[in-house]
């Protein structure tokens, strides 16, 4: 048998040879298949010395390239709602409140976003292999005083994801800027779904099947998503503000303030919730210990019926409120699911031919 000699660069080790800092027992694993795939030399063969540094090239570049590949993962594209600058009656926070909110967000325990200057849109794509066509725009809760970024808006998006759903999170402008609280935040709503319209062929998905879909503050902003999208909130900035506001359905989930200033404490809907014949359809959650806000659903749901307009309630006993899609003890916490069955039975779900 010839004698072995160490490739150059390489030392010896329980597995045949040291991989290169930071890749571990399953690059090894991976250049074992490589050689068995291709039948390569076994190691004691003297090749094994001139192709052994090539393979774990080939393992190094690749784990590199997955390592990014995870990261683009777990950091989604941003783009920018307002890249030419705020709408011109945008109103703007003291810089000592925005530094102290910045300050207290870096260390918010659970990830909450305190402060936005200037709203972004999060892509998540679905799987091309699994993508159906259907988009939909994500509004978070939290008062519209902060963003609750990850369990109402992240896992969302991946959930959505694995239905095949694109989704797009949107952080809208906190915290509140004056008394009209919503009015920001619609022109930031408005400004995304004509974006994503605009843009629906990069994102391969179907113009005519975008929805949007919110928690507490985020479903008010989605049924003001659903019933104002004629009122035009700003001037038109580019050629996606040629596109409609108007989203193709609409899923309002434990929404808040749906009474007249903002309330939640009584059962009643104010001035600007006006369902009429064209209003987009719609699929509500929410929980009957939820205030006052189970009862406000479903007044809204009678005002679909009356116009004619498709609508789905889910009213559960127990579940209190914010908890996105967080398994509980509590039946609500599957709703979602009754949502997945909804978008496939009205359609938005049928992949675009």
């Amino acid at each position: 048998m010839a004698e072995r000699r160490e490739p150059s660069g390489f030392t010896r080790t329980g597995f045949d040879f040291a991989l290169p800092e930071g890749l571990g027992p399953d690059a090894y694993v991976a250049i074992l298949k490589f050689k068995t795939r291709f039948n390569l030399p076994p190691e004691d063969h003297p090749m094994n010395l001139e192709y052994t540094p090539f393979l774990i090239f080939l393992v190094t570049v690749s784990c590199c390239l997955s390592s990014e590949a995870a990261q683009s993962e777990s950091s989604p594209a941003e783009v920018l709602i307002w890249p030419q600058g705020l709408p011109a009656d945008a109103v703007p926070l003291p810089a000592e409140r925005i530094a102290t909110l910045k300050k207290e967000q870096k260390s918010h325990p659970r990830g909450h976003v305190l402060v936005v200057e200037e709203p972004t849109l999060s892509i998540y794509l679905a799987d091309p292999e699994t993508a159906n066509g259907c988009g939909v725009v994500i509004c978070p809760g939290g008062g519209y005083n902060m963003l609750a970024w990850q369990h109402e808006g992240v896992e969302l998006a991946k959930w959505f994801n694995s239905i095949g759903v694109s989704a797009f999170v949107l952080k809208y402008r906190v915290p509140r800027r004056g008394p009209k609280i919503h009015w920001e935040p619609m022109q930031d709503v408005q400004r995304a779904i004509r974006m994503v319209r605009h843009d629906s062929e990069k994102y391969r998905i179907d113009p005519d099947r975008i929805g949007v879909l919110g928690f507490s503050a985020g479903g008010h902003l989605t049924v003001m998503a659903g019933t104002q999208y004629e009122t035009k909130a700003y001037e038109a900035v580019d050629d996606a503000d040629s596109n409609s506001a108007r989203p193709n359905f609409i899923c309002p989930i434990y929404a808040a303030y749906l009474a007249d200033g903002y309330k939640d404490d009584i059962a009643e809907l104010g001035p600007l919730v006006k369902i009429n014949k064209d209003t987009p359809p719609a699929f509500m959650a929410v929980t009957w210990d939820d205030t006052m806000r189970g009862a406000q659903s479903a007044l809204l749901f009678a005002e679909f019926k009356k116009q004619g307009v498709p609508a789905e309630l889910h009213a559960y006993a127990k579940g209190g409120h914010g908890y996105g899609i967080r398994p509980s003890e509590n039946p609500v916490s599957g709703w979602h699911h009754q949502l997945e069955a909804w978008l496939k039975s009205s359609g938005w779900l049928q992949p675009s031919k």
